[in-house]
């Protein structure tokens, strides 16, 4: 598939490619040699103390992928 072909599918179908080809990479056993930054870290703790500060403030990803979803 080339990317002309990806790119005539629809948004919807595109994120669910998106949403494959990330679980293919989280069970791919050479997955775990992959890297995170440090900034990416510090990224990632700054969401978690902020979403203890405040657990309701946000949303659920059911709720996120729906907004995104109903947007189609």
């Amino acid at each position: 598939m080339e990317m002309k072909d990806i790119l005539n599918l629809s948004v919807t179908e595109r994120m669910f490619m998106v949403e494959a080809i990330w679980d293919s990479i989280i069970n791919d056993p050479k997955s775990e040699n992959l890297e995170v930054s440090d900034a990416i870290k510090k990224e990632l703790d700054n969401r978690i103390k902020s979403h203890l500060k405040n657990p309701t403030q946000g949303s659920t990803w059911e709720e996120a992928k729906a907004r995104i979803l109903k947007r189609k």
